[in-house]
């Protein structure tokens, strides 16, 4: 069995002794700061000076300084910038600055797994990885609660590295829900496969597979739309709720049956071989050098991908029904922004 820590096994004085950097403020960078400043933990926000989350972490009472003055002060840096970009602020800003007995947190193990950042061997380097979305973080945590997390440690210089690490994670409310231990690698492996192979590649696919073939066999779009997108929130949420076993349970006797009698015609041996490709590709850094490479080449293959998928039917029908169901809180992304619908 996993190892699992609970409140009772961290000790929250260990990060309120420290004084903590977080390096960008985007979706878990605003949580991980507001819960730590709402823990009594010292903070202070690094950002570049162009950067258009300096308003917002001021307006939040955080104070803002450069990256590279927030490595001079910091006992602990979490980098929380994206995978792409981590490196290169690493290179450039944090390691010239930061204490030679400093600690490295991530949330993510991409550029320790992948080894673009190499830290020096009197640094501690570890990982809490909460698993949700930012904004979820901050909400559960301000209810009382917290939401799950992953632990690892990469290099223990100072023998205090996990009971640190699991200082922080109470700090920002996880150690209420439970934190499993794990490694960079597992962690980043299981993370980057469960996103490309179900959550997101093979959602997006599934949906729009079915959305194509209802389309296409002359039954409406907006039908089609509800059907195979709308509808999948309600059946997530059984899911997240009770596992599998719930959302049978909850769901009619007709459409149980589908699922024992479909779901192997859809998902075959030849999806599970596809399944196992990806794998191989992630724990050969095949996916990681491709993504990097696009990436620092002015994201060509990225931007191509967004724009095509933003062109695709199912697309265009959803926001129109989203329009007229106001109580969904409907949204939509308008030149990088998100925006009301």
């Amino acid at each position: 069995m996993v190892k699992t820590y609970h409140d009772a096994d961290a000790d929250l004085s260990l990060i309120q002794s420290k004084k903590v950097a977080i390096i960008g403020y985007g979706s878990q960078g605003h949580a991980h700061a507001l819960n730590l400043k709402d823990s009594g933990v010292q903070v202070k926000i690094g950002l570049r000076p162009d950067s258009s989350s300096i308003k917002k972490a001021q307006l939040a009472g955080l104070e803002v300084v450069s990256v590279a003055d927030a490595a001079k002060w910091a006992d602990v840096i979490m980098n929380l910038v994206p995978d792409q970009t981590a490196a290169k602020v690493y290179h450039d800003e944090i390691e010239p600055n930061m204490k030679p007995n400093v600690t490295l947190m991530f949330a993510h193990g991409f550029n320790i797994r992948f080894r673009t950042i190499t830290p020096p061997p009197t640094a501690d380097v570890s990982l809490v990885a909460p698993k949700a979305p930012g904004h979820r973080v901050r909400e559960v945590f301000t209810e009382g609660g917290g939401v799950p997390a992953l632990v690892a440690v990469e290099q223990d210089a100072s023998g205090n590295a996990r009971a640190l690490a699991l200082s922080y994670a109470k700090g920002i409310g996880c150690t209420r829900a439970g934190v499993l231990n794990t490694t960079f690698t597992e962690e980043t492996e299981t993370d980057l496969f469960g996103e490309q192979a179900v959550l997101c590649g093979g959602v997006s696919a599934l949906i729009k597979c079915g959305f194509e073939v209802l389309t296409e066999a002359g039954y409406q779009p907006e039908l089609a739309y509800f059907e195979v997108c709308h509808e999948l929130k309600l059946i997530v949420d059984l899911i997240y709720r009770g596992g599998l076993e719930y959302m049978r349970y909850s769901i009619s006797d007709t459409a149980e049956w589908g699922d024992y009698i479909a779901g192997p015609r859809v998902v075959t041996a030849e999806t599970k071989k596809a399944m196992q490709g990806l794998l191989a590709d992630i724990q050969s850094g095949a996916f990681a050098k491709r993504f990097i490479e696009d990436q620092n080449s002015g994201r060509k293959q990225f931007e191509a991908f967004r724009a095509a998928e933003r062109n695709h039917p199912i697309e265009k029908v959803g926001a129109e029904l989203r329009a007229g169901m106001p109580f969904l809180d409907p949204v939509k992304v308008v030149n990088g922004a998100v925006v009301k619908a």
